[in-house]
């Protein structure tokens, strides 16, 4: 990674920072302050986040999801930078006193930067002026359970977005609010739908230390299927245009003969499939709202692997699956992802009727696990944020 940091300065106070680190905390987080600004346009909204927060209506300090790394060793890789960039955005923070922060996910981030805001005694947890709001909790009840306790000390309010989280937290002296699922209300099928006769759909992910493993993979499952199925094309949704130059560098060195048969499309276009090959991640979770048949895979390093393995308590691990408690989209995880495999699986996919009903149904199951009443509207949660950020700072100025 550039070692290079180069921070945009603010040119009005600031109501609101928004620190969203990963692909998808910018899309979910993009989409509340859209809805923020809407409702009062006179907000001043800054974020260290990626293209949505800024077409959203927020001012972009820095591109943040360009330095989306996951897992253990693939940190520890990068430690010396993350700790420089952390720096930098502390030293932003206290230079520019926004009156709110809004954390959003990406834990391994978010977390420090709300302790080191605490013991800077910049944060209102500790006696400062910044109300520090964190969005979409850590799956602290699938690994990491003390996480909730350091939440507990260094913010002011959770926003969830499983309603089962609030009993996580009942431990907790942590002010906890549903807020609703980002997806709960999204037409999915606006974003992708089932197409008996559509192309294989592979989501790879956003994170390009994933992609690097996981593509390679989906690629090799892509080019066993064609031998048998030489008409079906493969279609890849891409996050940035970085990560669309690894793939399509990946897709020239090691597999040219499947060039003619692969195109690529940005993520928020539509797209038609008859199976996909997801990642663990988000995008694998739009997926299955929609039904579509496939299956998920999981590769990491090894060293990573081992300590998820030693740590996390769940035995699914696409979000579908550990919301559905059960196997309803097979997956594949690291030695397991053997290409002969999961392209007979595949196969299976388009030639039997049966699964693609059996998946219609598990997404009405997996719908109706997100849905539910939100405390309050999360552009709402924001808005007191920045209302008790106010009245902390006339106070203090009182």
């Amino acid at each position: 990674m550039s070692s290079e940091i180069n921070f945009d300065p603010p040119h009005k106070k600031v109501d609101l920072l928004v620190i969203a680190g990963e692909h998808s905390g910018d899309q979910h987080s993009a989409e509340i302050i859209k809805r923020l600004k809407a409702k009062h346009p006179e907000l001043n909204i800054y974020a260290f986040g990626g293209r949505c927060l800024s077409e959203s209506g927020a001012r972009l300090i820095i591109n943040m999801t360009k330095f989306s790394v996951i897992g253990f060793a693939e940190v520890m890789v990068n430690y010396l930078f993350f700790r420089k960039l952390i720096k930098r955005i502390i030293e932003w923070i206290e230079k520019h006193r926004p009156l709110a922060i809004c954390l959003v996910d990406y834990p391994g981030l978010n977390i420090r930067i709300a302790r080191l805001l605490y013991e800077k005694k910049l944060s209102t947890k500790a006696g400062g002026p910044i109300k520090v709001y964190y969005y979409i909790s850590p799956q602290v009840w699938a690994w990491k359970e003390k996480r909730k306790f350091a939440l507990e000390k260094y913010a002011d309010s959770l926003g969830v977005i499983f309603e089962f989280e609030k009993e996580v937290y009942r431990s907790t002296n942590l002010e906890v609010k549903y807020v609703g699922h980002p997806f709960a209300d999204l037409d999915m099928s606006q974003i992708v739908s089932y197409e008996k006769d559509g192309p294989i759909l592979l989501l790879p992910g956003s994170r390009e230390s994933a992609i690097k493993k996981i593509f390679p993979k989906m690629l090799a499952v892509f080019s066993i299927f064609s031998k048998r199925e030489p008409a079906k094309m493969a279609t890849v949704l891409y996050a940035s245009d970085k990560t669309l130059s690894t793939m399509r560098r990946i897709l020239n060195k090691k597999f040219q003969h499947l060039v003619s048969k692969v195109s690529f499309i940005a993520d928020g276009k539509h797209v038609e499939a008859c199976a996909a090959l997801m990642s663990s991640g988000t995008m694998s979770l739009k997926c299955c709202l929609t039904g579509m048949p496939g299956a998920i895979l999981y590769r990491s390093s090894c060293l990573t692997f081992a300590i998820a393995k030693r740590l996390v308590k769940l035995k699914h691990i696409g979000i579908a699956n550990i919301l559905l408690n059960r196997s309803a989209w097979p997956e594949f995880i690291q030695r397991a992802i053997k290409p002969k495999v999961i392209a007979k699986y595949l196969f299976e996919c388009i030639g039997d009727g049966n699964i693609a009903e059996q998946h219609k149904r598990d997404a009405a199951e997996l719908k109706a696990t997100i849905r539910g009443t939100p405390d309050i509207l999360p552009e709402e949660w924001l808005y007191g944020a920045i209302n008790k950020g106010y009245a902390q700072g006339v106070t203090s100025a009182s």
